[in-house]
């Protein structure tokens, strides 16, 4: 007796044998013992597979209903496009037809993506080399293509798949795309709106329709995220501007018959402008009402204010926290008095109930070790829950550099209302670098740049670093490692080894040169979260190596102390850094400060320099933008300022529109030997570039610069600072950070150095 059944699915199956069952009761098999089980049709799959899932074993009674269920069974696994149960006596034989696998995946007419980046959103639907084929799965595939082209814009786009059947039952396949071209965004309309121009709103977005610069800033392609983005920017428009009940009707966007154009059409309502008539507190304060009414970010008498309410209930929320209410609620509540324009807020606060830290897991650290994060944080666990001390953890983490995502999420214990655990989940980066590439700039020309560098070498957190530097007038080799908890109360240790040969900067050329050896151990010492203080020590030897067109500074140093000077610095140093972005800030501010003390050798001399940045936001696109660099160097023990440790001026980084590294002394040669005195005084306007939206890797900037150097016996004379104004472009370019300076110098004496235009890629501002 023979039982056949093939189908798609598992249920249809089901009801398939059932009928079968039904209506020719004669093919119904009796209940019998097995005595074997047999499998044919096998070509790749492991038997053990198929007889992994039957519901039925020798020895045992096979059912009809048995064979429905091993065939549901095994046309879940996804493997086989026909299966079928045969009976012959008291043996079951399982016979399958296995699905072609897929052998290689190619593409055809794809400009617009890397095939690799196809083939993973592929692999990410389940499709690729080696996995079982079926048509369902091609369709799946053919739909993830188009939804990569619908997210550049390219609503054109079609997807051909070919399936072509090869040896082994393999199959190979092919995606034939015709991609179209990019539909762009036409017009945008803003519908509704009064009290601010069209225009004006318009500006506040990311999306545009288009110009001159769009090839690079992609504009004008319409994306979902994007769009979103500016509905919330706009949103906050005017609910930071007093419009409390503003509203979004609607978003329409309209497709044009051929795809290739799209036109965004926003709905809007604005409502009445509300003035905050009062603020009051409601609810339990713990008795500290006082210090929370302090945190109130919004006054009587301004417009409502959106984000101000926000910031003040999470102030609220965050000062519940630091007491250990961790579940503190905190509400704004309006009552809005349409006929006057005006609006009472009312914050009502519910501490709840206080709560401290049970346990504080973490997870996604699988090459860093626990040890590392755990030095970091500031809430520890049996503490009581601080709201301050989480976020404090959770920053300092980040810090770290090892991570691409760092979260805290708050679980409540079962059973336990007083209790919290925290959940610290981190997504590890490759923190290894290996770089290889090239500089260039007008002074230092082609520059060869080589490094290797290990933030957390075996998950340590220790750094590794090795950097080659070949530049015209400084070339380096250095080997840098930092621990930085070379104690348990987290002084950091560096150790530098370094070979630097470097020519002062200078039109005469001449081969001359300084080289210089040297090594020094750094200790950091965290005063605060954000204050760290340095201090170290080293010992370097410089040997002045004579050549042609030598300055007679060096000359003479070396006929009074000789052509090698061995010196013993002692270095101490403070720093603290609060700017938003260390390569396109926009607000917050740098202060570093740097001294060196030759206390040993055959030089005596004190040097430091202060560094002062300031960012100002004006709005989204508008920053100013000062910095302050004054060096100061003086000789000790009688002995003169060592000239090699002398500081340089003009050019990009100091008064532009100078040559770089001319201000200042020279000496009976003509030469520029720089001065152990410097000031740099720097004023920046930023400004997105032209057509590139508030794209801020792309900006331009005017500026004015003052500067000099001065020799050792000179006063510091403002009268005699070099000036120019001018404009310029800050770009980051995928071959690293570039800056062009057009300056014209608006102070300047005779003999000085002139060069207009100035620019540097390659290498860190």
């Amino acid at each position: 007796m023979k039982l056949h059944i093939s189908s798609l699915r598992a249920v249809a199956l089901t009801l398939v044998a059932s009928s079968l069952m039904n209506a020719f009761p004669a093919l119904a098999a009796e209940p019998f013992s097995l005595r074997d089980i047999r499998v044919e049709g096998l070509q790749r799959v492991e038997p053990g597979t198929v007889f992994g899932s039957l519901p039925f074993r020798i020895g045992e009674t096979y059912s009809d209903e048995k064979g429905a269920a091993a065939i549901r069974a095994l046309f879940s696994l996804g493997l086989f496009k026909d299966v079928r149960i045969d009976i012959s006596g008291d043996v079951v034989v399982v016979v399958v037809e296995e699905r072609p696998t897929v052998s290689d995946i190619t593409f055809s007419g794809v400009k617009e993506f890397d095939n690799e980046v196809l083939r993973k959103a592929l692999r990410d639907v389940g499709l690729t080399d080696g996995r079982p084929f079926d048509k369902a799965l091609a369709d799946r595939a053919e739909q993830e293509l188009k939804r990569q082209y619908l997210n550049r814009s390219m609503y054109a786009a079609q997807v051909v798949t070919t399936v072509t059947p090869t040896e082994r039952n393999r199959v190979n396949l092919n995606f034939s795309v015709v991609e179209g071209d990019v539909a762009k965004i036409r017009e945008i309309r803003v519908v509704g709106s009064k009290a601010f121009s069209e225009s004006t709103l318009k500006d506040l977005f990311d999306l545009d329709t288009g110009g001159w610069l769009s090839w690079y800033t992609k504009s004008d392609r319409y994306s979902r995220p994007k769009l979103a983005a500016d509905l919330e920017t706009l949103k906050s428009h005017y609910l930071t501007r007093g419009y409390l009940e503003f509203n979004i009707d609607s978003t329409q966007v309209a497709l044009s018959p051929a795809k290739d154009e799209v036109t965004l059409s926003i709905n809007i309502s604005e409502g009445n402008r509300y003035v905050v008539s009062s603020v009051k507190l409601a609810g339990d304060f713990l008795g500290k009402k006082e210090d929370f009414k302090r945190l109130v970010a919004i006054q009587a008498g301004e417009p409502y204010n959106a984000e101000k309410v926000a910031a003040t209930t999470k102030a609220f929320t965050d000062y519940f926290g630091a007491f250990g209410f961790a579940f503190a609620r905190v509400e704004a509540v309006p009552e809005i008095d349409r006929d006057n324009g005006r609006v009472a807020l009312t914050l009502q606060a519910q501490p709840s109930r206080r709560a401290y830290v049970r346990r504080i897991n973490i997870a996604g650290n699988n090459r860093t070790r626990d040890e590392v994060i755990r030095r970091e944080l500031r809430q520890f666990e049996s503490a009581w829950y601080d709201s301050d001390r989480i976020k404090l953890s959770r920053d300092r983490v980040d810090r770290l550099g090892y991570f691409t995502q760092v979260g805290i999420d708050t679980q409540e214990v079962v059973g336990a209302p007083d209790q919290v655990d925290l959940q610290l989940t981190v997504a590890e980066k490759p923190t290894g670098n290996l770089s290889v590439g090239a500089g260039y700039s007008q002074a230092e020309k082609i520059s060869f740049i080589a490094g290797i560098k290990q933030e957390n070498v075996f998950g340590t957190g220790n750094y590794l670093g090795i950097d080659l530097n070949t530049s015209k007038f400084n070339r380096q080799v250095s080997v840098t490692t930092t621990d930085p908890y070379f104690t348990a109360d987290g002084i950091s240790r560096t150790v530098d080894v370094y070979y630097r040969t470097t020519r002062p900067y200078t039109q005469q050329g001449g081969d001359y040169q300084l080289i210089t050896p040297g090594f020094n151990v750094r200790f950091g010492i965290p005063f605060t979260e954000t204050d760290t203080v340095f201090f170290g020590g080293g010992a370097e030897s410089t040997k002045i190596v004579s050549g042609t067109s030598m300055p007679a500074a060096y000359l003479e140093f070396a006929r009074q102390y000789g052509e090698r000077s061995v010196s013993l610095p002692l270095t101490v140093g403070w720093t603290r850094d609060d700017r938003d972005s260390a390569l396109v800030p926009t607000s917050g501010r740098l202060q570093r400060l740097q001294t060196e003390w030759g206390v040993g050798g055959d030089t005596r001399y004190l040097r430091a320099n202060y560094q002062f940045q300031q960012y100002i936001p004006l709005n989204k696109q508008f920053t100013v933008a000062f910095n302050t660099d004054v060096g100061w160097g003086k000789g000790l023990g009688g002995r003169p300022f060592p000239v090699f440790k002398n500081f340089f001026g003009g050019g990009l980084g100091s008064v532009r529109g100078f040559e770089q590294g001319t201000l200042g002394s020279r000496d009976i040669t003509g030469a520029f030997i720089g001065g152990p005195k410097k000031l740099a005084l720097n004023a920046e306007l930023l400004a997105p570039f032209p057509g590139a939206g508030n794209d801020r890797t792309l900006r331009v900037f005017g500026f004015f610069d003052a500067g000099n150097v001065y020799g050792e016996t000179e006063k510091v004379d403002l009268g005699t600072l070099r000036a120019s104004v001018g404009v310029g472009l800050s770009w980051l370019s995928p071959v690293g950070p570039l800056r062009i300076a057009y300056a014209n110098p608006v102070r300047k004496y005779a003999g000085d150095k002139i060069q207009k235009i100035q620019f540097q890629i390659g290498t860190s501002f």
